[in-house]
């Protein structure tokens, strides 16, 4: 009697999850656990594609070994009830230190991409970078948000539509420009040219066997709208129609002769703020301060450009140094942790961007994958202060990290 009493106050049962978005993600408890879910669900070329980056893809794994290989100086009795997070980026409130960072094609990971992302980004109260190369359009994405959305521009050969997109954004409400400038030319991502990847992803031999492996995909996929190039819908520029390499079609569309002028130029046309997107080296971010810009994003486009690149977070501390508060930084790559956010504010950043996460997100669970991984983050947020003894974001700074 005594062995079932003992029985009856430790077993537990769960009750049966009949839902199959919320069954996947229960078994999650952080990126690399949505990583490794969007693995088994998305097309080993689709997967690839969002999670690969250029040649020996060394950028990759040095972007995340930059925050893996920094160290807390953790203080402690330092009596704290409870901790802020709530920060400023752009001069206007967020709920904790992120960006979501511009990603091309999103509707691959999920049909709903770059509206579900938009969403899950507003009910966070984060802002959101809508990317030139989006799978929908600036109108539908500010028609499903009343968040904070940022559009990110590529620099077309054709100005004239590079304007028409930018006079669509200040249309549509969006709060700022992110110039994108590290594409002169596309990074060899021999992930996809070893896959013969192509956008949208075209239906040949091996990618029917992928997709009868991945059915669910599939078979979303094929009851959606065609994936197109949403914001040039249309035009003689091409709008993915018709399957084409991303690197012949940013290399034929894209001016590689991007020079400060064209900064100049943009601030010409656009009267909000603007973000340069791709500083890569401490010369590059003073230049910006002195042009004028409102923010700098270091980054290195996930390592998906130049291998060989430096690393992003290991940019803050130096930059922060010489451009001395003139301009906002971002601290873009490697972004799987709410501390990484912490040890980038800490270093000397006013926040950070992330793309791949919610990516992997997107694939795992959908929209809600990508709420769940945007709690996630904040809940780090949070306990990472707790533990490191600072109250509000204003408190992080270099004396809690040990820096290589």
């Amino acid at each position: 009697m005594k062995m079932l009493d003992t029985l009856r106050s430790v077993v537990r049962f769960e009750r049966i999850e009949t839902d199959p978005v919320e069954r996947r993600l229960r078994r999650a408890a952080s990126v690399a656990d949505l990583r490794r879910i969007a693995k088994r669900r998305l097309p080993g070329g689709v997967f690839d594609y969002i999670d690969g980056a250029a040649e020996d893809e060394r950028t990759l794994a040095a972007n995340q070994a930059a925050f893996a290989h920094t160290t807390f100086r953790p203080r402690v009795l330092r009596g704290l009830e409870q901790v802020d997070v709530r920060a400023t980026m752009l001069g206007r409130p967020v709920t904790y230190p992120l960006v979501l960072a511009p990603t091309g094609f999103t509707r691959i990971a999920d049909p709903e991409g770059e509206l579900a992302v938009a969403r899950a980004a507003a009910r966070a109260g984060l802002p959101y970078t809508l990317s030139t190369l989006s799978t929908r359009s600036i109108e539908e994405v500010r028609a499903v948000s009343d968040g904070r959305l940022w559009f990110q521009v590529y620099a077309w050969r054709d100005r004239a539509l590079v304007k028409e997109m930018i006079d669509r954004a200040a249309a549509a409400h969006y709060e700022a420009l992110m110039l994108t400038v590290d594409t002169a030319v596309f990074g060899r991502r021999e992930r996809d040219v070893r896959r013969g990847f192509s956008l949208p992803p075209a239906i040949g031999p091996r990618t029917i066997v992928d997709g009868a492996l991945h059915p669910g995909w599939t078979w979303a996929f094929v009851r959606s709208e065609p994936i197109r190039f949403a914001n040039v819908v249309g035009r003689d520029v091409g709008d993915g129609a018709s399957p084409v390499t991303l690197s012949d079609y940013i290399n034929t569309q894209f001016d590689p002769a991007l020079s400060w002028g064209d900064v100049d130029w943009l601030r010409s046309v656009w009267d909000g703020p603007i973000v340069l997107k791709g500083v890569q080296t401490v010369a590059d971010a003073v230049l910006a301060a002195e042009r004028g810009v409102d923010a700098i994003a270091l980054s290195n486009h996930g390592g998906r450009q130049l291998d060989g690149a430096p690393a992003a977070f290991s940019l803050v501390a130096p930059v922060a140094d010489a451009v001395g508060g003139r301009v906002e930084i971002l601290c873009d790559g490697g972004v799987r942790r709410g501390s990484d956010i912490v040890k980038a504010v800490a270093a000397g950043a006013t926040g950070a961007m992330a793309g791949r996460a919610y990516l992997y997100a997107l694939g795992a669970g959908g929209e809600r994958g990508v709420d769940r991984v945007l709690e996630w983050f904040g809940n780090d947020v949070a306990r990472t202060m707790t533990l490191l003894g600072a109250a509000r974001i204003a408190d992080l700074d270099r004396t809690l990290l040990d820096l290589p």
